[in-house]
């Protein structure tokens, strides 16, 4: 090469690093939020509203009316023994100002004014002619955030609830207030798990159905649990969960196990348990997970059970990644799953719901280079995207209930497993956002896999799809898409709860309920709304349906398996939980 050429080379390298350095320490003060994306989303609707006079002045008349309204509200609170009805109601969800106490004065006029304040800057920030739809939802989503902040039920003076507790308590709420942010604080500091979680084990509170670990790679550790009835079906459960969670989601305590219960329903369950990767990892892609996890997971469980057929489950981004692989084998002749069930998992990402938020090509560039720095993206990183989501709910009424109520919530496994959080290589995260969040490529038809392409369509095992109702993760109606991409028969569940609390929801969980309906291979599509419509809901858990339908797709049982299968290489590498759930 060229001496100059290879300045050059060295130069444009030099100039790579410092930009990707410099982006990636900005991200540290920004949340992981690309400020260039912020800033064009703003910058499109603010020069779009300025030059629409007539949308400026529906928003001027719009200001003034509510102010009339507010005031009219005002003088009529003012007179005595007055039932006045409010000007505005809160959002459905919205439990700010539910208590009795928001309707005296002048706490009532606060909360009005609030809300009739969050009302048009909805007015403002919608229907913005030439503004395209992700941008207004970012500036629609960010000025509802800045709102949130300033909430009168934030604040000590403005809240009449925590000022009856502290005249109650003679201030000592505020007391335990301060100590509770000052633990937070130092645990958040130290990296601690939160207050609470100490009291749940792994392998004895929580992940303690008994079991072996019979393989392990680099990546997972496969699982195989211990069988609790006399026979069982011949076809094994493989299940794949997320890796942006441990596994033991679907392994709680022992009433709430749905390992334990597919056990106890005659079946053998393996599970693999991700390993929490570390900046050694940062090169690990998509395919890694499919090979090293689903692959070589799918070997050692058709070998050991002697079962050339396997039930396969998938949830969230396992259930992608399952859907991938399923395309795949599909595509090269491979016939060894016998079903495919996927737990809000999402194989269209056209309308991943308010994720897409966060996803465009500056912001995805943006994670990318902190990524590059780190080799991972971080569990804090990750989680305050989601409490943004439902920042009402995860941040400012919590930190209501925490500092200014001086109030603690009791930890449940739930919420321990939630606290447990683990981290995404580099390279697959990038992967995951550009190809399925950002292109598309799986629903289109692009997503190559050994260098060709595969297509869900070419799936033709049975499915069982989950969505749930109050999914902010992977929206029900995202879900339901698979039913334009598959050429087989669908059996779909719509349960009641969101990501995590609709898909744990064993029976005897009390206010459950789910729909279900079947669509046979060559049957014809129905809308989202039109299902809904046609199949009622039916009270309890959807489990039982889950296994109704396992065994409808499995032979005859039995005699269960061996734990392992030493003669071909697959001994007992330990007791479950196994060592990579631990790993921090």
């Amino acid at each position: 090469m060229p001496v100059d050429a290879e300045a050059a080379s060295s130069s444009t390298a030099m100039e790579e690093v410092m930009d990707r350095s410099f982006r990636a320490t900005t991200a540290h003060f920004t949340a992981a939020v690309s400020p260039a994306a912020m800033a064009g989303a703003f910058l499109d609707w603010s020069v779009h509203l300025a030059t629409l006079p007539g949308k400026q002045m529906q928003l001027a008349d719009k200001a003034f009316r509510k102010g009339m309204r507010l005031a009219a509200y005002t003088s009529r609170c003012m007179l005595p023994s007055q039932q006045v009805e409010p000007c505005v109601e809160p959002l459905p969800g919205d439990r700010r100002f539910r208590d009795e106490a928001w309707q005296k004065w002048p706490f009532n006029v606060m909360h009005q004014a609030f809300l009739l304040n969050q009302q048009w800057w909805h007015n403002a920030t919608t229907g913005v002619r030439g503004v395209t739809q992700q941008h207004e939802n970012v500036v629609a989503f960010g000025a509802r955030q800045a709102l949130d902040m300033f909430s009168p039920s934030n604040f000590l003076l403005t809240n009449p609830e925590v000022l009856a507790q502290t005249r109650k308590e003679g201030g000592m709420n505020l007391v335990r207030g301060v100590q509770h942010f000052l633990e937070d604080w130092q645990r958040t500091l130290s990296r601690a798990k939160p207050a609470g979680t100490d009291s749940f084990e792994i392998g004895e509170d929580i992940a303690a159905t008994p079991g072996k670990v019979v393989f392990r790679n680099r990546l997972m550790e496969l699982i195989q649990f211990e069988p609790t009835t006399d026979k069982v079906h011949p076809e094994p459960i493989l299940v794949v969960p997320a890796w942006i969670m441990k596994y033991y989601i679907l392994d709680l305590s022992p009433h709430n196990s749905l390992v334990r219960y597919l056990t106890a329903q005659g079946f053998t369950v393996f599970i693999i348990s991700w390993k929490n990767p570390d900046p050694d990892d940062r090169d690990l892609g998509m395919d890694d997970y499919r090979t090293l996890g689903v692959m070589d997971a799918l070997d050692t469980a058709c070998t050991v059970t002697g079962s050339n057929k396997v039930h396969s489950i998938g949830y969230c981004l396992g259930g992608t990644l399952l859907s991938i692989a399923a395309a795949a084998m599909a595509r090269d002749g491979d016939d060894r799953l016998a079903t495919v069930a996927l737990f809000a998992a999402q194989t269209d990402f056209t309308e991943a719901g308010e994720l897409m938020l966060f996803i465009n090509e500056s912001q995805v560039s943006f994670l990318e280079d902190m990524m590059w720095e780190q080799g991972f993206l971080d569990t804090s990183q990750m989680a305050g995207a989601f409490q943004l989501l439902r920042s009402n709910d995860l941040i400012w009424s919590r930190g209501v209930h925490n500092y200014l109520m001086g109030e603690r919530d009791g930890m449940n496994d739930l919420m321990a497993w939630n606290a447990d959080t683990t981290r995404m290589p580099y390279r697959m995260h990038s992967e995951y956002l550009r190809r399925l969040f950002l292109d598309n490529d799986l629903a289109e038809g692009h997503y190559k896999v050994g260098g060709r392409p595969v297509t869900i369509s070419d799936i033709r095992a049975p499915v069982f799809a989950v969505g749930t109702e109050r999914d902010h993760v992977a929206p029900w109606r995202s879900v339901y898409k698979l039913n334009l991409l598959t050429d087989t028969e669908v059996t779909f569940v719509l349960t009641s709860g969101g990501h995590n609390a609709g898909i744990v929801s064993e029976p005897g969980h009390a206010h459950r309920h789910y729909r279900v309906a079947t669509r046979d291979h060559d049957g014809l599509y129905v809308d989202p709304d039109a299902w809904v419509a046609a199949n009622e809901p039916k009270d309890g858990s959807w489990w039982p349906e889950l296994t109704a339908w396992l065994k409808a797709h499995s032979g005859a049982p039995v005699p269960p398996p061996a734990m392992g299968a030493p003669q071909a290489g697959y001994q007992s590498l330990g007791d479950a939980p196994g060592t990579y759930v631990r790993l921090s």
